[in-house]
């Protein structure tokens, strides 16, 4: 390679990545889509030539990269927290007052933000270069989904700054609104279904297990905080001195904050900002009110949840008036038989609406719900929205009471309802809406992950008696599939990949996908942590399911009365000779013997050689465990440089503080 070559190769990574910047992040080209076309091309043609020069932060590698079977866990450096709500002025003033309390002599100022309705995410760059990306996961450790988020324009691959050894930020992903229009006029010419609201979508995309079906999502980001940071340079002290300064290293941020120091200026900020939300070009659902001081915030501190020093006032969700046409009733996988609202179409909250869920029998009784009412419905982000109340002063007279069919509307079979339950359930697991609820299931990103596995498709599937459970999706060939309706036969390839994929998923997701009632992604996972795979689980006794974690008895019952049942037991047969995974990734060799076991531990502060990540797995591989606040069931709080809150209150509860080194000698025993 000559070195004027090199040297063009550098320089064309900084000129293209200064137009990346300024066409996704600035909104303002300065060149020509042709001209920015042609410097790519030449950057592209000298990494083709020189392998060697390509660095994960290339301009070029944000197309995405070869598909992956999971998402590795990556613990957070600082616990990502949610925040607490509030919906009313009145409860944001008792609000302010409970940290005036906190900080009885400080003068405190407020920053007030759109609450951008996507999905929380942490991006952690290493000596300026983005070195791993993760969700929020339960807040201390998330899905390590970096190739997808590389994949994001406006998310720099490459900082700005200099002496950057570790910036961590934090923001929210989401898609655009006229992104997200254009994407479901994609999905519906495709034969799939489309996306619920721009926050499904964003959050759907994220998780695909292919980085390049990922590029070409219409994501954006903005970034509104930190988590570990450690420069040279000194950090901003205030929140808008963070958002100048993430602005400098070339993140999107907020494209308007408010500042203000009482109650009054909070309101006028958050009316402003709500009046003009709906002209945004993404969604938001609330505005975050934080302390403005860093500093500050660290003497409030937190609770188990969320930080004290900020909180998100939550807009009252958009009602609108119509009549109610008639009453319909939808059969989930489980049985569940679900009234549903057919009403006279109205536009809310940026859609048209013409259905509405009624929820149960007891929901319609308490409101007194009839055919012809004009009734109140609600839109806050549901899927479908909600009656809220009868204006009944316009119910048409002679209108009757409405009594729920006990009866399935699929297949006739008498409903029944459980003690103590709301709901009426169709009693026929052979009934079509069960299985096609079941296979969608499956199919869906959280569960096995099956692309092109959604409604229409398995709607198809079942009534061309193709399919009646989810074993049999795993016997289907392209021919078959592409004799479907609207299916042509790259779709029809591209389901069949999906199947054969989704036998490498981990058992978690074999477990949520089987539709086992009572059992969520949550349980499953914590289930596969106990038993080492499908075999163990399914031979399990109610004694040893309630023993785990998250597991009580009412969904121990399910399980054992799940596992029990013969055509089950077949299934699972069925499925293992499919080919699919029946072990568990997550699962955790008992610890009884652990020095550690039982015991409960807080970390806090810089240590000086392990990395929280590495003090986590030390800790939990003793058998403890690492929760995120300090409270009286704490055994031992490990505090490192700069401890903050958590130290004091360690010392006001009478805790045990140790340091790194009585950490590592506790484990070592």
């Amino acid at each position: 390679m000559k070195e004027e070559e090199k040297e063009r190769y550098f320089a064309l990574v900084e000129e293209v990545r200064c137009h990346d910047h300024a066409y996704y992040v600035l909104a303002n080209p300065t060149i020509t889509d042709a001209d920015y076309d042609r410097l790519y091309r030449e950057l592209v043609d000298l990494e083709v030539a020189y392998p060697e020069l390509c660095t994960p932060s290339s301009p070029s590698q944000r197309v995405g990269g070869q598909a992956v079977s999971e998402f590795p866990d990556h613990c957070h450096a600082v616990p990502m927290m949610s925040l607490d709500n509030t919906y009313s002025f009145e409860e944001l003033d008792e609000f302010l007052v409970r940290v005036g309390k906190l900080l009885p002599d400080e003068s405190l100022d407020w920053t007030v933000e759109p609450k951008i309705d996507g999905l929380a995410v942490s991006l952690r760059y290493e000596d300026g270069v983005l070195a791993v990306g993760v969700t929020r996961g339960d807040g201390v450790s998330g899905d390590d989904i970096t190739s997808n988020l590389k994949t994001i324009r406006t998310i720099p691959l490459k900082l700005r700054g200099e002496s950057l050894k570790v910036v961590e930020v934090r923001g929210e992903v989401f898609m655009s609104k006229m992104g997200f229009t254009k994407l479901n006029e994609k999905r519906r010419a495709e034969g799939e279904e489309p996306f619920a609201n721009p926050r499904n979508a964003a959050a759907g995309s994220l998780k695909m297990l292919d980085s390049q079906a990922v590029a070409e999502r219409p994501l954006g980001v903005f970034l509104y905080g930190l988590g570990e940071v450690s420069t040279e340079a000194p950090v901003p002290d205030t929140q808008v001195g963070v958002l100048d300064w993430l602005d400098q290293l070339g993140f999107p941020t907020p494209e308007r904050i408010w500042t203000g120091r009482t109650h009054d200026d909070l309101v006028v900020s958050i009316n402003e900002l709500d009046a003009d939300r709906h002209g945004l070009d993404y969604e938001t659902d609330g505005a975050v009110i934080k302390l403005n001081s860093l500093a500050l915030r660290e003497q409030c501190g937190a609770t188990a949840k969320a930080p004290r020093w900020a909180i998100a006032y939550k807009y009252a969700a958009e009602q609108a008036e119509t009549v109610l046409k008639a009453i319909t009733v939808q059969v989930g996988r489980t049985g569940a038989l679900t009234p549903v609202a057919e009403l006279e179409p109205i536009s809310i909250a940026g859609s048209t609406v013409s259905r509405a869920t009624l929820h149960n029998e007891e929901e319609i009784q308490r409101k007194d719900v009839r055919i012809g009412d004009t009734v109140v419905i609600e839109k806050a982000g549901e899927i479908i929205p909600a009656v809220v109340r009868v204006i009944q002063e316009k119910r048409p007279k002679g209108s009757k009471a409405y009594t729920l069919p006990k009866g399935c509307p699929e297949c006739g079979t008498a409903a029944d309802k459980a003690k103590g339950d709301v709901v009426w359930r169709c009693a026929n697991p052979d009934c079509p809406a069960q299985i096609r609820g079941r296979l969608e299931h499956f199919c869906a990103r959280g569960a096995m992950d099956i692309e092109g596995g959604g409604e229409v498709l398995v709607r198809q599937l079942v009534e061309r008696g193709l399919v009646d459970n989810v074993g049999e999706l795993y016997k289907l060939t392209v021919e078959e599939v592409a004799s479907l309706d609207r299916m042509a036969e790259k779709s029809a390839q591209n389901f069949i990949e999906g199947l054969e994929a989704s036998k490498e998923r981990d058992l978690w997701r074999l477990v949520f996908g089987l539709g086992i009632l009572h059992v969520g992604a949550g349980v499953a996972k914590s289930l596969c942590r106990r038993f080492t795979d499908m075999d163990q689980l399914m031979d399990a006794t109610e004694n040893q399911l309630v023993a785990i974690d998250d597991v009580g008895e009412v969904i121990a019952k399910s399980l054992h009365h799940w596992f029990g049942d013969s055509q089950n037991r077949k299934l699972i047969e069925v499925l293992r000779k499919s080919g699919l995974n029946f072990q568990s990734a997550l699962y955790q060799e008992p610890s009884k013997a652990g020095p550690l076991s039982g015991k409960s531990l807080v970390l806090t502060g810089t240590l000086p050689n392990l990395k929280r990540e590495e003090a986590v797995a030390k800790i939990e591989a003793a058998g403890g465990k690492v929760v995120g606040s300090v409270s009286k069931k704490t055994d031992y709080l490990v505090a490192g440089k700069d401890a903050g809150s958590k130290l004091a209150k360690a010392e006001k509860l009478s805790i045990e503080v140790i340091d790194e080194a009585h950490l590592i000698r506790l484990c070592d025993k």
